[in-house]
């Protein structure tokens, strides 16, 4: 009889997570499968799917409704940044089904397609996904950080477009691949709407590279955590303000809290500095 180890490596090769079918077509027997489950080797999170026990928990959960992860909670585990969710997308396609599972909070789609448990959708299904479910911001973001690292191709690009909710299509042209991350994303769109414009990631003279620039004067940095947590990054940050006001520019610095769950503050701060001509170049 096979080791509980030797079971578990079959399922390792087939990706972590695979049907009991697949598995057997690897070799692996009945009796195989249920010792590897009673060892520890393998857990089960339905009948008829084996899992490493070591599998992130959301494609256990999505495992369970015979699914995989799909739209934002695929976006993240494809890495590219999401807004902020706290429910489990699963992705059913044409064979999974709606059986619950402990701690189950999951959000199912039910797009046509043959789901291969264990898999993540690809990303230009994913982005489908998210726009029809989460709206034309969290598409936005997604969108850009696929195309910042690469991960979707022009031909990619182009056959996602008719997918897309006709009120959204135009975000396919107005994305960029430089966005330094979703924040930035979110605030360039959510400025466009104002039909302010701005321009990304400008070299300032004794300042550096900045996030953005509104006409001539005016400077946005989005501070995210992982580059600005901790004194010494602070007081970079207050260097660079500092720096930047010497040559007669004005900074409006925001972080993610601010961006994501006080954007009317945010808002508020840059029209204001527009309405009084802070963007103008000075008389100096």
């Amino acid at each position: 009889m096979e080791t509980g180890a030797d079971v578990a490596a079959a399922v390792r090769r087939a990706g972590g997570v695979a049907r009991t079918r697949t598995l057997r077509a690897e070799g692996v027997s009945a009796r195989g499968l249920r010792h590897a489950v009673e060892t520890g080797d393998l857990v089960r999170p339905r009948q008829g799917i084996f899992a490493l026990p070591a599998t992130d928990p959301r494609m256990l959960d999505a495992a369970a409704h015979g699914g995989v992860p799909a739209c934002a909670t695929a976006a993240a585990l494809h890495g590219l940044w999401t807004l902020p969710h706290d429910e489990l997308h699963v992705w059913l396609g044409r064979a999974g089904s709606a059986r619950a599972h402990d701690r189950c909070r999951c959000h199912l789609h039910w797009d046509r397609g043959d789901v291969t448990v264990g898999t993540l959708p690809p990303i230009p299904l994913v982005l489908v996904q998210v726009a029809w479910c989460r709206g034309e911001e969290a598409f936005f973001a997604a969108l850009e950080s696929a195309l910042r690292q690469g991960l979707l191709s022009s031909a990619e690009t182009q056959i996602l477009r008719p997918r897309l909710p006709v009120s959204i299509r135009w975000l396919v042209d107005f994305a960029r691949t430089d966005a330094d991350s979703g924040l930035e994303s979110l605030v360039r769109l959510r400025l466009h709407r104002h039909g302010i414009s701005v321009r990304c990631q400008v070299h300032v003279f004794a300042t550096g590279v900045v996030d953005f620039l509104i006409g001539d004067r005016l400077l946005l940095e989005i501070d995210g955590k992982p580059n600005h947590d901790g004194p010494s990054h602070r007081h970079k940050d207050l260097v660079r303000d500092a720096n930047s006001a010497a040559w007669d520019f004005e900074t409006l610095r925001f972080d993610y809290a601010m961006v994501i769950h006080d954007w009317p503050l945010v808002e508020d701060a840059i029209l204001a500095k527009v309405r009084a001509g802070a963007h103008l170049q000075s008389a100096r």
